[in-house]
């Protein structure tokens, strides 16, 4: 791994640390480096470097071993990452999944599309049949995350498995239709609301409910893909009650 030595500063090694961390190339309970060698690596003093781990601990990522160093932490109640920034990572070469994530619920539909926002997003009429994608993310078997992604259907005729039902492997379909069409996609910014969740959202979820319907709150993030002709994808992120989102 190359490191810069010509005098990083404190915010610059904490961002480094704190990709590694976001990649899953540092797991919780894996130990950073030591100061020394952090220190040799960026070429940077002592106090820079506790500046820097200051930081991470401070953002919860990192804790203090004592005498044995500094460690990754594990972070329960903190969602894992959105499904932007999950894409963006295997863009990287990083993994599909975080330390300890898994997924479940794997499903796979064409459906006529009735909701006004996805239709005005994909640039679609009201019942135009759309792809959805649709799976639970687990963090150590606890449901954190429901990832749906609402497909627009000229996908297809590039990524024809789409509907393939279950997991499609640690490659996502963006992409696969940039390898085959030479065109780059972007992201919009990610937005965030909360909403009611629906009762099957919150089965999925593993949510105790009672027999009679009850609000419940949940935080929802979205964000639209594009290429060159147009919108490809909505993808949409409904957290599980009681979870902190970071925003990176």
């Amino acid at each position: 791994m190359a490191y810069r030595t010509t005098g990083a500063g404190y915010a610059e090694i904490a961002a480094h640390y704190r990709q590694l961390i976001d990649d899953g190339e540092l797991s919780p309970g894996d130990d950073l480096p030591s100061v020394a060698a952090i220190r040799e690596h960026f070429g940077v003093s002592a106090k820079t470097v506790s500046r820097a781990l200051q930081v991470l601990k401070n953002e919860g990522l990192v804790g203090s071993r004592g005498s044995l160093g500094t460690a990754v932490t594990s972070r329960p109640r903190v969602a894992p990452a959105s499904g932007d920034a999950r894409v963006q990572r295997t863009q990287r070469g990083g993994p599909n999944y975080s330390p300890g994530e898994t997924s479940t619920g794997h499903e796979a539909m064409l459906r006529s599309c009735v909701d006004p926002l996805i239709c005005q997003l994909l640039d679609i009429e009201p019942h135009d049949e759309i792809v959805i994608r649709r799976r639970v993310f687990r963090q150590d078997g606890v449901p954190t995350v429901i990832g749906v992604e609402c497909i627009h259907p000229r996908a297809l005729s590039v990524v024809p498995d789409l509907l393939k039902q279950g997991p499609r492997g640690p490659v996502h379909w963006l992409i696969e239709y940039k390898e085959a069409t030479g065109r780059s996609t972007h992201g919009s910014p990610e937005r965030r609301g909360a909403r009611l969740a629906s009762r099957d959202e919150l089965e999925m979820l593993e949510v105790p409910l009672p027999d009679s319907d009850v609000a419940v709150p949940v935080l929802v993030t979205y964000v639209v893909y594009h290429d060159e002709e147009g919108p490809l994808e909505v993808m949409e992120d409904v957290h599980a009650p009681g979870l902190w989102h970071e925003a990176r």
